[in-house]
C-alpha cells in the first residue's frame, strides 16, 4: 500500500512538473522580443524528483515575466509596448556653386536686361523711321506740288507760245456780195493746217440749232498750209450765188429772203503746232457764220452758239 501511494505521489509530482514546464515557456516566449530574450527567460527543466521545485521556480519567473511585460524586458521594449521611432536627419551638405549654376544665373540676369535694351532700341529705331517717313512724305508732297506747279507753268508757257488760229470774214475786194472766210495765226509759233470741214444748217434762230454741229467729210489740203505768226489764208468764199444754191428749193429761198428762216454756214480747221507733245499737237478751231440775203446786197457775219465757235 505504501508503495502504491508513493508511486501515485511520484506520478502527481511528475505531472505537476510537466504542467509547470509547459506553462512557463509559453508565458516567457509570448513576452520576449528577441530570440536571445527567450533563451534568457526560459527556465531549465526541473528534475521530476523534486516535486515542489518547479512550483517555486515558476512563481518567481511568472512574477518576473509579469513585471517585464509591464516594464522593461532585459533592457529593451516588450512586444506589447510601442517602440519609439527615432528619425535621425543627415547633416546638411553645403551646396557647391558650380560654373554651370553660375552661367545659368548670369544668363537669367542678363537676358531680361538684353531684352529690355533690344526693345528700347527697336522702339527708338521705329520712331526714327516714322519721323524719316513723315519727312520723306512731306518732301514728296512738296516735290509733287513743285512739279505740278512747274508743269502748269510749262503748260502756260506752251499755251502762250503755241499758235492760235482765229476766223474772220472779209468782203472780197472788187467783187460785190462776195465774202472770204479767213484764218489767221494769232499765236507766237507756226501752225500747220492739216484738214478742214464745212457744213450748213437752217433754223429760225441760232437758239434752234442742233447742240452738236454737223460737218461734212473733212478735206485734207494737197500741200500742208503752214502759217507763221500773224499770217492769214482764205479757207472759203461765199456769195449770193452760193446762198441761192444751198437753199435747194424756191420756197426755202423765199423764206430766207424774207428772213423767215436763217442760213448758217459752219466749219472747222484742224491744225498742229510745233512745240507741244505729240498727243497734244492737234488743235481745232470751229466757226459759224450767218448768211443775210437782201434784195440787192447780201451779208456774212459771225454768229452761232459757243459750241459752234470753239477753240482747242
Amino acid at each position: 500500500m505504501w508503495y502504491i501511494g508513493a508511486m501515485r505521489l511520484k506520478g502527481l509530482a511528475l505531472l505537476a512538473a510537466l504542467l509547470t514546464f509547459t506553462h512557463t515557456p509559453v508565458q516567457v516566449s509570448g513576452q520576449a522580443t528577441h530570440p536571445s530574450d527567450a533563451k534568457r527567460t526560459t527556465s531549465p527543466r526541473v528534475p521530476a524528483s523534486s516535486s515542489h521545485a518547479p512550483q517555486t521556480a515558476s512563481s518567481p519567473n511568472a512574477e518576473a515575466g509579469s513585471s517585464s511585460a509591464k516594464g522593461d524586458c532585459n533592457g529593451g521594449p516588450c512586444e506589447d509596448q510601442q517602440r519609439p521611432v527615432i528619425v535621425t536627419l543627415p547633416a546638411p551638405v553645403p551646396e557647391v556653386w558650380s560654373w554651370h549654376a553660375r552661367v545659368l544665373w548670369a544668363a537669367l540676369v542678363l537676358l531680361p536686361i538684353v531684352g529690355y535694351a533690344g526693345i528700347w532700341l527697336c522702339l527708338s529705331a521705329l520712331k526714327k523711321i516714322e519721323r524719316q517717313t513723315a519727312s520723306a512724305a512731306t518732301a514728296a508732297t512738296a516735290a509733287a506740288i513743285s512739279a505740278q506747279a512747274a508743269l502748269l507753268n510749262a503748260q502756260a508757257t506752251i499755251d502762250a507760245e503755241r499758235p492760235w488760229l482765229l476766223i474772220t470774214v472779209e468782203p472780197s475786194p472788187g467783187i460785190e456780195n462776195l465774202f472770204t472766210i479767213m484764218v489767221t495765226n494769232r499765236g507766237r509759233t507756226p501752225a500747220t493746217i492739216i484738214a478742214t470741214a464745212e457744213g450748213t444748217a437752217f433754223a429760225v434762230d441760232e437758239s434752234y440749232l442742233p447742240r452738236i454741229p454737223g460737218y461734212g467729210e473733212p478735206s485734207t489740203p494737197r500741200i500742208p498750209i503752214i502759217l507763221l505768226s500773224g499770217e492769214s489764208t482764205a479757207i472759203k468764199t461765199f456769195g449770193r450765188d452760193e446762198g441761192r444754191r444751198i437753199c435747194e428749193s424756191e420756197e426755202r429761198f423765199k423764206r430766207v429772203a424774207n428772213w423767215e428762216e436763217k442760213v448758217f454756214i459752219l466749219g472747222k480747221v484742224v491744225y498742229k503746232d510745233l512745240i507741244s507733245s505729240a498727243e497734244k499737237q492737234t488743235h481745232e478751231t470751229a466757226w459759224c457764220c450767218w448768211y443775210i440775203h437782201g434784195r440787192q446786197k447780201s451779208g456774212l457775219v459771225l454768229a452761232g452758239p459757243p459750241s459752234y465757235n470753239s477753240h482747242t
